[in-house]
């Protein structure tokens, strides 16, 4: 049997962990049970990331890079911002219907890793870089078309991925097509007020 480097292997395994946390939940992501899901020895999985750990992190990194590739993909490159951030947003949003067991399985490795003090400095790692990526598109279309951001780009960022994963678990758990196309237009509505500088500060008791 040909030998296959860690290199090549790699993928392969970060592939078996979807495919079977994706059917089965994160709790039956032992790496035990993804090795037997590639029809490896379970030394491979600890030789080829270290730890499960590390594996998880490689899951979750596969798993944004896939989604973040494909709403680049579906930016307009003749819009403007508004039409920009709307085309973005139904794109991701595309990947929600589309691809729910992914989302689904984004969010259970995060609520796993807050829980677990091993894992945290994962979900942190995560989180950090959807910002990072989120932020860098925004920059990126306004740059492009001109629009001046009213607030940071990263402020635009968390607004826009805290009001998305409201609206995804909303899907995951309670889908309604008529309420979740408002709450799309409210998004991207929400989102432009903000980076534009057209909302009014509202009043905040003490928090």
């Amino acid at each position: 049997m040909a030998h296959v480097t860690a290199a090549e292997r790699r993928p392969q395994l970060i592939e078996a962990a979807i495919v079977l946390m994706s059917r089965e939940g994160v709790a039956a992501g032992s790496t035990r049970a993804i090795a037997a899901e590639l029809g490896v020895a379970q030394a491979t999985v600890h030789y080829t990331f270290g730890t499960k750990e590390d594996l998880y992190r490689a899951v979750m990194e596969q798993l944004t890079q896939d989604l973040v590739r494909q709403v680049e993909e579906s930016a307009p490159m003749e819009a403007g911002f508004e039409e920009t951030l709307a085309a973005m947003t139904v794109a991701l949003w595309r990947t929600v219907r589309d691809q729910p067991a992914s989302h689904q399985l984004l969010t259970e490795l995060s609520m796993l890793a807050l829980r677990t003090p091993k894992l945290r400095e994962v979900a942190d790692s995560h989180y950090r870089e959807v910002v990072t990526v989120t932020e860098r598109l925004v920059s990126e279309a306004a740059e492009r078309t001109g629009h001046e951001l009213a607030v940071p780009a990263s402020t635009v960022a968390w607004f826009f991925l805290a009001s998305f994963e409201g609206l995804t678990l909303q899907h995951l758990t309670l889908p309604d097509d008529e309420a979740e196309l408002h709450g799309l237009r409210a998004l991207v509505a929400g989102v432009m007020a903000l980076a534009s500088g057209t909302s009014s500060p509202v009043p905040l008791p003490k928090i």
